[in-house]
């Protein structure tokens, strides 16, 4: 049996927050460079080694306000992944390159970006994985919009796509939490799992509601699921170990 180390992690771009009074004191860092920013990205590389694949969202592509740093492809050197994918959804130029970020350590056979239904800017990036069976491992890296209406038809638009899979994993900032009628009803009649009222991501500094989930197909299974104290984004990061069906492995 073959197990899979996942961690999802929505990084606010390098933004260290403790308070609700921060989004104001720090709107600016959304704009222009800061010297920290730098810094709160070593220590996230730091947490992001122990696992097989990472899902990031609200990275930066490379702009102004990172020092024209692309922050996917730091994190895979600073952390020592071989592969790394960025899916750029909200391209302001110099300005700002909104982004989800993909890390592995073992190379996918097929990187497809989805643009999403909806207000323009959201993207889900999806990665084939090959396995030693006719099956392979689709990982998606997502980020759902802040509206009930859209979030629900991206949701479906992703779930549609997700049910073409026997091996199946989804991981990202939903926007949503555990007790939502729309994330559970599209969950339960995909047949996935994973969804835990437990694993409270956000706000980091008091954690009360959980915008954060990696949920699986009906193959996987959970072998252990746990949110990570590392407070350094307003979101904390959330990890997952699931495993193949006896005798399914992937290959690199």
């Amino acid at each position: 049996m073959q197990c899979i180390r996942l961690l999802s992690y929505n990084i606010q771009v390098g933004i260290d927050s403790r308070n609700y009074g921060d989004y104001v004191a720090n709107g600016w860092k959304h704009i222009l460079p800061h010297g920290r920013r730098l810094h709160n990205l070593t220590l996230i590389g730091g947490l992001l080694s122990g696992y097989d694949m990472v899902g990031l969202q609200e990275v930066d592509g490379g702009s102004i306000r990172s020092a024209f740093i692309d922050h996917t492809q730091f994190l895979a050197r600073e952390s020592g992944y071989p592969y790394w994918y960025r899916q750029i959804n909200r391209d302001l130029g110099r300005f700002a390159r909104h982004s989800n970020g993909l890390l592995s350590r073992i190379r996918p056979r097929l990187i497809t970006e989805h643009r999403l239904p909806g207000p323009r800017g959201r993207g889900a990036l999806m990665a084939e994985f090959s396995t030693n069976c006719d099956d392979p491992l689709l990982v998606c890296v997502l980020h759902l919009a802040l509206l009930q209406r859209s979030r629900r038809r991206q949701l479906n638009y992703i779930l549609r796509v997700a049910r073409e899979y026997r091996f199946a994993i989804l991981m990202g900032d939903f926007n949503c939490g555990c007790k939502s009628p729309t994330l559970r009803a599209a969950v339960a009649e995909a047949g996935f799992h994973g969804i835990d009222c437990e694993l409270k991501t956000f706000p980091s500094w008091s954690p009360q509601r959980n915008l954060d989930h990696i949920l699986v197909s009906p193959a996987l299974e959970i072998i252990d699921a746990g949110v990570l104290d590392h407070a350094i984004s307003d979101h904390l990061p959330i990890g997952m170990e699931v495993a193949l069906p006896d005798g399914v492995e992937l290959l690199d």
